[in-house]
């Protein structure tokens, strides 16, 4: 006998600020039982060190966590100068101290360096795999294995706050960029050595932190207020075309029949029909909307 699916069908996106000191994971189960949801994804993990903007998926919206992987990321970080460590964060050990006094002007010159297209070399403290296993399980077991160079795009550093030791930047780059890595050749162009001492997200896609709502927040809401934070599954989809079906080829498309649209406005769009968001599809040269992950809808 199948075991009944513990919670409700619950549809949407939580914009989470997630706080520092526990996993991705933690906050997603956390919010989920909050939620009363049976179905729940992420969009993306922060690291437990990090805090701020975690995109949280429920029910019909996981099907559109991946959306956010390839988008574009923006950061608070700051940078504790004079001292490297095995991880290049606040939670590896020391392994060098220098004496230090940088100026803004030092900075703002070494930050301009690091801006547009730059090789980072991917850090042995991280989730990569190699041969099926993640570097970090290597890396603690003192082993190091070289690893390639991979280029990001930093679209925009911008100096907030300054002093002898310790500087806040604000960090606007692409997927795939570590910014405790970023912090390190920093330090590595200054002479003196750096690490991540702090991180907070502020941005993912065109989601932004200042919509976003924390677990102790939603710990003290009735139940039924704390659904009213959901934001609806196409928030993911922002960035796609968006494509409009009437009623008889909306109903063939919600059915997994491709549909000739005529035009090819781009090669992936959002698809809507008269009772709301239909799913993703991919559209050919010749303009053929093929289904690629539909919503579950009563309408059709």
């Amino acid at each position: 006998m199948a075991r009944a699916r513990r919670g409700d069908a619950v549809d949407g996106v939580l914009l989470l600020d997630k706080p520092s000191g526990i996993t991705s994971n933690h906050a997603l189960q956390k919010a989920r039982r909050l939620l009363n949801a049976a179905k729940a994804g992420h969009t993306g993990t922060l690291d437990p060190l990090a805090s701020g903007l975690l995109p949280l998926t429920f029910g019909e919206a996981t099907k559109f966590s991946a959306d956010l992987l390839d988008a574009d990321k923006a950061y608070v970080a700051r940078l504790k100068f004079g001292v490297r460590t095995s991880t290049g964060d606040a939670e590896g050990e020391v392994v060098e101290t220098r004496a230090v006094a940088v100026t803004r002007g030092e900075l703002e010159a070494v930050l301009s360096r690091f801006t547009g297209s730059i090789e980072q070399v991917p850090p042995m403290h991280s989730a990569l795999k190699r041969d099926g296993r993640p570097l970090y399980e290597l890396a603690r077991k003192g082993i190091e294995i070289e690893r390639m160079p991979r280029k990001v795009t930093i679209h925009r550093l911008r100096l907030l706050e300054c002093n002898a030791d310790a500087a806040s930047i604000e960090v606007d780059c692409s997927k795939g960029t570590y910014v405790r890595v970023l912090a390190q050749d920093i330090g590595a162009a200054l002479g003196c050595g750096a690490h991540l001492a702090g991180l907070r997200r502020t941005r993912v896609g065109g989601l932004t932190l200042d919509r976003a709502v924390t677990l102790a927040a939603l710990e003290v809401m009735p139940p039924a207020v704390r659904r009213e934070w959901l934001q609806p599954a196409d928030t993911l989809l922002a960035s796609l075309v968006r494509v409009d079906l009437d009623g008889a080829r909306a109903a063939r498309f919600a059915h997994g029949q491709a549909i000739e649209t005529g035009d090819s406005p781009a090669s992936r769009v959002r698809v809507y029909g008269p009772a709301g968001l239909l799913g993703v599809a991919s559209v050919d040269g010749n303009g053929l909307l093929a289904p690629l992950r539909l919503v579950q809808t009563n309408g059709y």
